[in-house]
């Protein structure tokens, strides 16, 4: 089966200024993957003709489907319009039905229709009008040599309802296309090089028709299979092997799937094990906290934690003892032992964990440069320590070391 293609063009200044954050072509993106069809380009175009013709041209060379959003206002620098009237060789004519349609949207507010608002009901004369429930400029349906075009509002909420209803709907009657499966596999504790040469053999392993994408984000990487094929049970199977095969390699770092982050995952695993969590963070501040209780439910496990920034609010409230903070100072694997273990005292919980280093820019020692970080788990059991190197950012060391402690806690829990 031919893998049909889509390309999407957003067009307007306003998006290459960056006045606007292209949020569609990300929404449009996920539901064509839904209806089979796979989008192949995203291009941005400004306000001018030449650059919006050229860029028809060049999408039609590429894709079956080319669907467009923006420069349908009714303003002159509104050129999607007048642009595919050209490019499709036919006039522009006021088109009755969307003209009643306009009317209507206008006197029901109690607005008067004005002339340049009637132009919203001028349309191409060679192409299919498509309804805007919601709003005052209809889409556009054109068709040719088997391709289709398809224009429409840039606003957000009225590009989605029309996608939704009329568009992808008449998409999938117009081709025929395959079944798209995506299967993300999260991991952390990896760079994105040192997890690509331990699965490298699984990976040249793969069938023709699944490919892997490496996901990088900050502090985890993603893997994502995509298969392309003629039935979903089939596809779901095939990537299920290939997750069950990819474990006895990566396992390790494997700690969910979908769109579930860490701190889901943990939170899952405590209530299942029945055991609650205090938390004492002095360099991440609140975050690992604020990550923690993110998740719907987690009072059911989460105590309550500290922010025992200065050395004084560490000794008289955490109760690190003195010559602890004198003998190795704050940021140590002595002072953070007892963070994790005071806190759970304090809190009454089965598990504390703690942070504390330099997350910079200023406070660095030649023997404790930026990003010099220790965090730490205990239990009844056991305390885990370990010494994080991370960058000379701010926000990214926060960030970084409050996933660390999410992935200690994951990794002790496995072990408990």
């Amino acid at each position: 089966m031919t893998t049909v293609t889509a390309e999407l063009l957003t067009i307007g200044d306003e998006l290459l200024y960056g006045q606007i954050v292209d949020t569609n072509a990300q929404w449009m993106s996920v539901a064509l993957g839904h209806a089979g069809i796979k989008v192949i380009r995203k291009t941005s175009v400004g306000d001018q003709e030449d650059e919006i013709l050229t860029a028809f041209a060049e999408a039609e060379k590429r894709a079956h489907i080319i669907l467009i959003t923006g420069g349908l206002g009714p303003t002159s620098d509104d050129l999607t319009k007048p642009c595919l009237a050209k490019y499709f060789g036919c006039p522009l004519r006021i088109n009755e039905e969307a003209l009643a349609e306009v009317t209507e949207f206008f006197k029901s507010r109690g607005r008067e229709l004005t002339e340049v608002n009637r132009q919203q009901a001028a349309l191409p004369e060679c192409c299919e009008k498509i309804t805007n429930k919601i709003g005052t400029a209809p889409g556009m349906w054109f068709a040719r040599n088997g391709k289709v075009f398809v224009s429409m509002p840039g606003v957000p909420h009225e590009m989605k309802l029309m996608m939704t209803d009329i568009i992808v709907p008449k998409l999938k009657q117009t081709f025929e296309t395959a079944i798209i499966h995506h299967q993300v596999i999260r991991t952390v504790g990896i760079g994105e090089s040192f997890l690509a040469e331990k699965i490298s053999a699984w990976e040249k392993s793969l069938p023709p028709h699944i490919k892997l994408a490496y996901l990088p984000g900050l502090g985890e990487v993603k893997l994502r299979l995509t298969g392309i094929g003629d039935s979903m049970e089939t596809l779901k199977n095939e990537t299920d092997i290939l997750t069950e095969k990819l474990k006895s390699l990566a396992g390790e770092y494997i700690y969910g799937y979908g769109d579930e982050p860490l701190e889901s995952v943990i939170g899952k695993i405590l209530i299942e094990k029945k055991l609650t969590l205090s938390i004492a963070e002095s360099c991440t501040g609140g975050y690992l906290s604020h990550l923690v209780t993110s998740v719907p439910g987690s009072s059911g496990y989460f105590q309550g934690s500290m922010i025992p920034y200065a050395y004084e609010i560490k000794m008289a409230q955490l109760g690190v003892k003195p010559e602890t903070l004198k003998t190795y100072g704050a940021v140590s694997e002595e002072t953070i032992k007892e963070m994790a273990n005071l806190v759970r005292g304090k809190f009454n919980t089965d598990i504390g964990v703690a942070t504390s280093g330099i997350a910079g820019p200023g406070g660095a020692t030649p023997e404790k440069p930026v990003g010099t970080i220790w965090i730490a788990y205990a239990d009844k059991n056991q305390t885990v320590t370990r010494k994080l190197q991370l960058s000379k950012d701010r926000t990214i060391n926060i960030r970084l070391a409050s996933l660390a402690a999410l992935n200690l806690m994951r990794l002790s829990l496995r072990e408990r």
